[in-house]
């Protein structure tokens, strides 16, 4: 269970993930670059699975979702809400069935390592946050009539 303050520390955290992991993505030259990296890691590794060159339409999908993803980060930094938390707990637990889906149908193992850290986002941003005391809600200072 989370504390309010522990939570919205983790809310700005995954966002912090998201953005650094993601924004490669949000243009064709970074998205390029980091095809390049991916496939040579790939390769090193002689991981099973393809990671194949993209064509134009895959990469406007891959910059779109570098971009949105991006934008969800730096809102969640700024504005780490709890129920943004929760909204992106589902958003991982989406992109981790579809990242499940593609290694079933011959993607890179390597996208397996992001797979485990969607996963792990998710579950804890799924975990209960313990409700404030009523001492914390209580108004601080000393109130004057006048």
């Amino acid at each position: 269970m989370w504390t309010s303050s522990q939570y919205t520390r983790l809310v700005r955290g995954s966002a912090w993930y998201d953005l650094i992991v993601t924004a490669a993505f949000a243009t064709p030259w970074s998205f390029a670059a980091l095809h390049g990296v991916l496939s040579g890691l790939s390769a090193a590794f002689d991981l099973p699975g393809e990671l194949p060159a993209f064509e134009p339409m895959h990469m406007l999908m891959a910059n779109l979702l570098g971009s949105i993803v991006c934008v969800w980060a730096v809102l969640r930094i700024r504005d780490p809400q709890q129920v943004y938390g929760r909204y992106d707990a589902v958003g991982r637990f989406l992109f981790a069935g579809w990242q499940l889906y593609a290694l079933l149908h011959g993607a890179t193992a390597l996208l397996a390592v992001f797979l485990v850290f969607e996963l792990a986002w998710g579950v804890a941003q799924v975990l209960p946050v313990k409700a404030p005391s009523r001492a914390s809600l209580a108004p601080t200072g000393f109130c004057v009539d006048r």
